[in-house]
């Protein structure tokens, strides 16, 4: 069983790298290369990891229409992949020295790519533009390597379990604190015929940030380090009780009985719809949520609390995702960085902050956001979960802490086991493999 499901997710990154490389080196050539010109405006590319900014990442295409009518001199060009392709692509560009201007990249890749030259070092400019003191102490050291400052937060990610009050009241639960407390819940909502959280597999692996959070639950954030140096593995018995968890969780009924078939967008349109009393997605959720009809009934759960869990439970995963880099290739470029740099003062700027928020996504700056309470419950709901007393957040998800391999590895480890195609036992030996095969 561990063999199908390793195998098909390869498969599938497999077939989006020969798309991608087969078109890459003709699409790349001069994507980087300087458009500034004596009688019109200076160009700068945003590469992203959406195929369609506009629709998919609506607060990031807000930003940018604002930014230009507020610099008419600067135009930016915006294109994007689903993230394999993305990460792929931008693996050529380094290797032909094409990177895009801006562009969205995991902090494992982005940390390569410094290394090896292909970043600017980011610090001067934050510290030019007064943004250094505008950002939370862990998103800067997050995204620092030695002296250098390689990126800056591009959203929030604030993760969870967003719940349906209406269908726990109707089935006399109360929302749940402890594992034990979830537990319970799937086993009385099984017997309603009722999913308890919504999943979907297909197409969309990394849909699975609850558990993602729940590793961090298990010492995760201790362990990473020692795993990575080959001192320590994953293969580790506070992991394994995690799976186990899982195993308990799949078992009593709490998944749909197309888990694997479910794209995450059907997973969000289940719980919209009220077929589903959780869904495990994030704060991006909450603008489709506030148009549907289940959203005056919407809370956000930071997830459960692990009586044999590792370290503190009272968690919730509010970091900053993937960041965006700049190419090295722009400082040598005046035009383009001086565009580069009121792009970064815009995208920072309170103006642009609140617009994220409008958007349904928390500020990823120390601003003070304006909330409609009647409009946007729903993401008042999870800004209210991340500033709840007592809670604090890991540093960073743990995916975003490994290369994309080993990511992909935990993505399938949890699906795996989800969809019964793997023991918790193969979970963390699928993981560890994709570790020592880096």
């Amino acid at each position: 069983m561990s063999f199908s499901i390793t195998t098909a997710g390869r498969a599938r990154r497999l077939a989006a790298a020969a798309l991608v490389t087969a078109a890459a080196m003709g699409s790349l050539v001069g994507c980087s290369s300087s458009s500034s010109a004596s009688d019109g405006p200076t160009t700068i590319s945003l590469s992203m990891q959406n195929p369609d900014v506009k629709t998919a990442d609506p607060a990031t295409w807000a930003i940018i229409q604002a930014f230009e009518k507020a610099n008419p001199n600067v135009k930016v060009e915006v294109t994007g992949e689903a993230v394999a392709e993305h990460l792929q692509k931008l693996s050529i560009a380094a290797q032909s020295d094409t990177l895009p201007d801006v562009f969205w990249v995991y902090k494992s890749n982005a940390e390569d790519m410094l290394k090896g030259g292909k970043l600017m070092n980011l610090s001067p400019v934050l510290s030019e533009l007064g943004l250094s003191d505008k950002f939370p102490k862990s998103t800067v050291s997050n995204f620092t390597s030695g002296d250098a400052i390689y990126g800056v937060p591009y959203q929030g990610l604030l993760t969870g379990l967003w719940y349906n009050k209406k269908i726990l009241q109707d089935n006399g639960l109360q929302v749940p604190v402890t594992f034990d407390d979830l537990l319970t819940v799937a086993k009385k909502l099984k017997e309603k015929g009722i999913t308890t959280i919504s999943n979907g597999a297909n197409q969309s692996a990394f849909s699975v940030w609850s558990f993602l959070t729940d590793l961090d639950r298990f010492g995760y954030a201790d362990k990473i380090d020692s795993i990575l140096k080959g001192t320590g593995s994953f293969n580790d018995p506070d992991f394994l009780r995690l799976y186990q968890h899982i195993a308990e969780l799949r078992d009593a009924g709490a998944f749909a009985s197309n888990v694997s078939t479910q794209t995450y967008q059907q997973a969000v349109d289940q719980f919209t719809s009220g077929k589903a009393a959780m869904l495990d997605a994030g704060v991006w959720g909450s603008s489709a949520i506030q148009k549907s009809s289940v959203a005056g009934n919407v809370g956000f759960w930071a997830g459960p609390q692990f009586k044999d869990g590792v370290g503190s439970q009272n968690i919730i995963m509010n970091v900053a995702s993937a960041p965006l880099v700049v190419s090295a290739k722009v400082s040598k470029d005046n035009a383009k960085l001086a565009a580069v740099k009121k792009f970064i003062a815009f995208y920072y700027g309170d103006e642009a902050q609140q617009m994220l928020v409008d958007n349904g996504q928390p500020p990823v700056t120390t601003y003070n956001p304006k909330v409609d309470q009647s409009s946007q419950s729903a993401l008042k709901a999870a800004l209210d979960a991340a500033s709840a007393p007592g809670v604090s957040s890991p540093e960073s998800q743990p995916d975003l802490l490994v290369s994309t391999p080993v990511a992909n590895a935990m993505y399938d480890s949890i699906y795996g086991v989800i969809q019964n195609q793997l023991t918790p036992q193969q979970a963390v030996d699928l993981v560890q493999a994709a570790v020592q095969s880096k």
